[in-house]
């Protein structure tokens, strides 16, 4: 089955049983290779499947995004040509077509992504840790699922301690949400509302960073915070958390 969705991506998705994984990924490194050009796709998706009729589900650690390559250098490139760590958590990686990272780890559901991140933070990364917990968008979100995605939320804010307590004296976390989802619009796309920015760094005292201009003012903010020289897009909030 081949799919499409508002926010430029192609979806290929076959149950295992039919088509082997090595089958699906190389179809769609070969859409990749096509859907390039004035009106690229920005994501090539394989979305492996197994089960019997009426019960089919998602092999989530099995999916395979195929990205474009940014097209300008990243906060992601620039910290890692500065030497700093670089781990991506989840589809993360695959989202920037595997550059500019120095260690990937899978995940494929929240609760593999978020004990990936404390093992992480609790053995320390000099640089960046970057995680995507993808269940809030593909298993809740897009399919208009309130009561999972407040029971999801709930889990989360369970968690939320432990996250907290694993922040070092110098570290700063960020909660940031990189679109909407509402489980209560109609449809299956991404909805339109502001994005989430939390940001607790131990020791400062709360305040309202405002509502900001662009997503890239989260990547300013990071390379800042690592004292690396960024001239690319977005503007640094860091002073706030000093």
């Amino acid at each position: 089955m081949v799919y499409t969705s508002a926010d430029s991506v192609f979806q290929v998705a076959a149950h295992v049983d039919v088509v082997p994984l090595e089958t699906l990924y190389a179809w769609c490194e070969a859409a990749r290779g096509i859907l390039v050009g004035e009106h690229a796709v920005a994501r090539v998706i394989a979305r492996p499947f197994e089960g019997e009729p009426g019960a089919f589900e998602r092999i989530g650690r099995a999916r395979r995004d195929f990205s474009l390559a940014p097209e300008v250098p990243t906060v992601l490139d620039a910290l890692k040509a500065a030497g700093r760590e670089v781990v991506g958590v989840g589809k993360v990686p695959d989202i920037y077509a595997h550059r500019g990272f120095t260690r990937e780890v899978k995940a494929g559901t929240n609760a593999e992504g978020l004990d990936a991140t404390l093992r992480l933070m609790e053995a320390g990364v000099d640089g960046l840790l970057m995680t995507n917990l993808v269940e809030f968008d593909s298993v809740y979100g897009h399919r208009r699922d309130v009561e999972g995605y407040a029971r999801e939320l709930a889990w989360f804010d369970s968690r939320v301690p432990a996250l907290l307590a694993a922040v070092r004296a110098g570290d700063v976390l960020m909660l940031v949400s990189d679109h909407g989802n509402d489980p209560t619009w109609h449809g299956t796309d991404h909805t339109r509302e502001h994005g989430l920015l939390l940001v607790y760094a131990p020791g400062v005292p709360g305040r309202d960073l405002g509502t900001r201009a662009s997503f890239a003012d989260v990547g300013a903010t990071v390379a800042d915070l690592l004292g690396e020289v960024w001239a690319g897009e977005g503007v640094s909030f860091a002073d706030a958390l000093r």
